[in-house]
């Protein structure tokens, strides 16, 4: 069995009887005699190769993905006889450590601090004496109502540090309960909870059932002192809905990892809104234990059991 590794990650795998570990460019086309190959695994690759991968390798019988969504693997147009598995889990950490740090630097005023520092101005509205809890501001995680949309495996290694600095954690999935002593609402009931929501953080695939989720109805029942923190997708939110609740200020900021277009276009006014921070889709990019998911899935392929992380169509 032939198995296709991406050149953008360097892997370690324990060889495996009767598997051949193949690297290949992800920016070009794979080679002819490549295309007899059984499984690709993914990582950071460019739409166009992707497609062109799609075509050719008509013998795939398993795509693993090691990004946390699947969107553009099945957008690709794969052979339908192969399993597309995700990289759920892989990015547990580094995604959640990443939505901790905006969440943070939207609490203690980094956006403003530091286009202060860019004009040597010392932003001394910053500093001395503050009141703990400002109802018109987010100030800090103590006491604060966090909602977490998409309540997955991220949102499980992020609440607990959330917690741990104050926050009141509830989560929001297809359907409501309680998950690793948290408690999850309903989509349906979204709306409910927004009004009181001091940080809202999306951790939502890119799908069509939530493209544009976050509509501008929504973003106008949040209130006015919340911020929104994406690090799922940025086709989530309705993002001229967003540029201008916080150009109007109806809207306490905007801390985006994802945007509906990446890169972010020079041109997008979002740059340049002052409660706006902007990170380049840098939440994750380290599938951690991507070698032992790898292995894993390729043993249960091999021996016929069921693969982890698979991929409804």
């Amino acid at each position: 069995m032939k198995v296709l590794l991406p050149s953008t990650l360097a892997f370690d795998i324990t060889p495996i009887e009767g598997v051949e570990f193949i690297e290949y460019d992800v920016d070009a086309a794979v080679p002819a005699e490549h295309h007899d190959a059984e499984v690709l695994v993914t990582w950071a690759n460019p739409t166009g190769p992707l497609e062109q991968a799609a075509a050719a390798l008509t013998r795939l019988r398993w795509i693993q993905t090691l990004s946390a969504g699947s969107d553009q693997v099945l957008a690709a147009g794969f052979t339908p006889n192969a399993v597309i598995t995700s990289g759920r889990s892989l990015h547990d950490l580094t995604v959640s450590e990443h939505a901790l740090a905006l969440t943070l630097a939207a609490a203690r005023s980094l956006h403003t601090t530091t286009r202060a520092q860019i004009g040597h101005r010392w932003a001394g509205e910053l500093g001395g004496a503050q009141p703990i809890h400002d109802p018109d501001r987010f100030t800090t995680l103590r006491g604060a109502h966090v909602l977490i949309w998409g309540f997955g495996s991220i949102a499980h290694t992020l609440a607990p540090h959330l917690t741990a600095l104050g926050a009141h954690v509830t989560g929001v999935a297809r359907s409501a309960g309680e998950r690793g002593g948290y408690p999850v609402i309903a989509e349906s009931d979204v709306d409910d909870a927004l009004p009181g929501t001091d940080v809202l953080i999306m951790i939502l695939p890119g799908t069509p059932e939530t493209a544009g989720i976050l509509t501008a109805e929504r973003i106008a029942l949040l209130p006015r002192r919340a911020w929104v923190v994406n690090v799922g997708r940025g086709t989530t939110i309705d993002e001229p809905a967003l540029a201008d609740a916080l150009r109007r200020g109806s809207l306490g900021g905007a801390a985006l990892d994802v945007t509906s277009v990446e890169p972010l276009p020079a041109s997008s006014e979002l740059w340049d809104l002052p409660r706006a921070i902007i990170t380049p889709h840098a939440a994750g990019g380290r599938p951690i234990g991507a070698d032992d998911l790898i292995a894993d899935n390729l043993r249960a392929l091999l021996e016929g059991r069921a693969l982890t992380n698979v991929v409804a169509r």
